[in-house]
């Protein structure tokens, strides 16, 4: 083997040895001198990469620093897509994304505690309440289409009498502008749709509105308190219907309710407020209730925009105009609003009562300017009304109670025989001329007044956070320290003491025992329906009290005429 050749074989026996040598030292933890250079370059890299200066902990947090400013832009731009419309009864915030109301508060009216502003609409799983709009049909724009809302001062500045809010969008060859028509003082929102077909086929577009709502009772609503919450319809043929949410499913409802219409309402109900779409009359319309999802419900209808359901043209645009209230069910505001949407005030079965009692009340309460004293005039003004029958019971009850000693000996002597005993009983009422049953007649002429002036009471808004005097504040809710309750129960207690004691010992415990019982129930009751009841009683007993006084001088003036009778007739029979 020549010279060159066992020198290059020499060479590469000898990289192989170190390649191998290199091997070994990675292997047992040591560095590489191959690719320590390469290491090197890649080190260098990343110092250079690193900002001169600053150690690795800063670096880390400039990094945190930029994600963070990341997602405030993000925020930022999300808040874009948001508007806050602001006037002096109530503040709404919009969302572009299908221009859904999506928060709305009432600046009139505080909730039960007075911490804050009542609020109607939401969007906070799962407390939801929506208003949406938008059109079907198609793949047309719809409330979850992005609307671009057009710029614009949206607060309701001194001397402006209005707010508009105008928004757009595009989709298919369809173009939808939302006008919204905002006006000082009021809870009735201007609601245009303009509806362009910009294809050249004619389109068959409808427009729909719709209120979204969970099952939940309302904040701040005690749980004894019973009021409906749900969707409700109202058309001038077939009246007013509520709907239950656990009746609705997702192909709709198995109740019977109006649906097919060319006027009316829809809207969603809960206690003191309302929402409720309503649509100029005329144009055919189809109102659906159906389940959406998990606890979310809807109220809605479905609109022909052209006269007799014709299609829209090609490159033609229709408007649409329709009214959304959102705000108090105040009767004066409800009924300039729309016919009928005064009766979603739950007045419960009693209506045809309770809707003549609380105009009285308005009556009074516009000469007297507190619904305290509306109250305790009302039910002197209810009681003077009833009192004709008030004085038969009463005139009843004290010559009741004068003979029922009398009563008593006469159960005594005949209670082996019932039959004479109940002959004799029936010759004394005509003889003395009781009516056992004339004290219940005042009492049972009372309940459905009772039960209105309860439903009036607990349905009228204008009662709600209505003070009285001194601790009473509040008129709809239950008094806070329980003393108008205590004096019903002693107002009671003494009319138990005035009238005649029934003769069943067991039936007089109890008798006694029910005004502790009023008394415990009445402390879950509206303190103005408590304040009814106290001045009631307190009438009544009065008027007993003058009644059992000229009882008993009637009493004694007939014994009086039968004592000089008794010796005339003596001596007659002995001539």
């Amino acid at each position: 083997m020549d010279v060159k050749k066992r020198t290059t074989l020499i060479i590469i026996l000898l990289i192989a040895l170190f390649m191998l040598w290199d091997n070994w030292v990675v292997y047992n933890g040591g560095s590489s001198l191959i690719f320590s250079y390469r290491s090197s370059e890649k080190k260098e890299e990343a110092k250079t990469a690193e900002p001169a200066g600053l150690p690795m902990e800063k670096v880390t947090k400039a990094n945190a620093a930029a994600e963070e400013a990341k997602q405030e832009e993000a925020k930022r731009q999300a808040a874009l897509d948001v508007i806050t419309v602001q006037t002096e009864v109530f503040k709404l915030t919009i969302n572009a994304n299908g221009g859904v109301f999506q928060n709305l508060e009432l600046l009139k009216y505080p909730d039960n505690d007075f911490q804050k502003d009542m609020v109607l609409f939401q969007n906070n799983p799962p407390r939801v309440y929506l208003a949406q709009t938008g059109l079907s049909g198609g793949l047309y724009p719809n409330h979850a289409t992005h609307f671009n809302i057009h710029p614009g001062n949206f607060t309701l500045a001194d001397g402006q009498d209005e707010v508009k809010v105008v928004m757009d969008a595009a989709q298919n060859g369809v173009r939808l502008v939302k006008t919204l028509t905002f006006k000082r003082g009021s809870y009735e929102v201007g609601v245009n749709h303009q509806i362009t077909n910009l294809t050249g086929e004619p389109i068959n577009a409808k427009l729909y509105m719709q209120l979204v709502r969970d099952s939940s009772r309302p904040e701040g609503q005690s749980r004894f308190v019973s009021t409906f919450t749900g969707p409700a319809v109202y058309s001038g043929e077939e009246k007013f219907q509520k709907l239950k949410f656990d009746n609705l499913t997702e192909n709709g409802t198995g109740e019977k309710f109006i649906r097919d219409t060319k006027n009316g309402w829809i809207a969603m109900v809960q206690h003191y407020f309302v929402s409720a779409f309503i649509p100029t009359d005329g144009l055919n319309r189809e109102n659906y209730a159906k389940k959406l999802g998990e606890d979310l419900f809807c109220i809605g209808t479905e609109l022909q925009v052209t006269d007799g359901g014709k299609m829209i043209p090609p490159q033609q645009t229709v408007s649409n105009d329709t009214t959304l209230y959102m705000g108090p069910q105040d009767t004066k505001l409800l009924d300039k609003a729309a016919p009928g949407l005064d009766l979603v005030k739950d007045y419960g079965f009693l209506t045809v009562v309770a809707k003549p009692i609380f105009w009285l009340m308005n009556r009074i309460y516009d000469e007297v300017g507190n619904w305290g004293w509306t109250i305790v005039i009302l039910t002197i003004l209810i009681k003077l009304v009833l009192s004709p029958l008030s004085h038969m019971g009463y005139k009843s009850m004290a010559r009741m109670r004068k003979f029922t000693p009398v009563i008593q000996r006469m159960k005594e002597r005949y209670k082996d025989d019932p039959q004479t005993m109940k002959t004799e009983m029936i010759a004394l009422y005509k003889r003395e001329k009781i009516n056992p049953a004339g004290g219940c007649l005042p009492m049972i002429v009372q309940i459905p007044v009772f039960l209105s002036l309860y439903w009036v009471l607990l349905a009228s808004i204008e009662i709600r956070n209505a003070p009285w005097l001194g601790w009473i504040q509040n008129l709809a809710a239950p008094d806070p320290w329980y003393l108008l309750p205590i004096v019903m129960a002693g107002t009671m207690f003494l009319q138990q003491k005035m009238s005649p004691p029934p003769p069943d010992p067991m039936q007089a415990k109890i008798m006694m025992f029910l005004p502790i019982a009023f008394s415990i129930t009445f402390f879950f009751f509206p303190a103005g329906l408590v304040l009814y009841w106290i001045v009631n009683n307190i009438l009544s007993i009065a008027h007993h009290y003058y009644i059992n006084r000229q009882a008993d001088k009637l009493v004694a003036e007939e014994q009086a005429v039968a004592a000089q009778a008794k010796p005339v007739t003596s001596k007659t029979k002995r001539r």
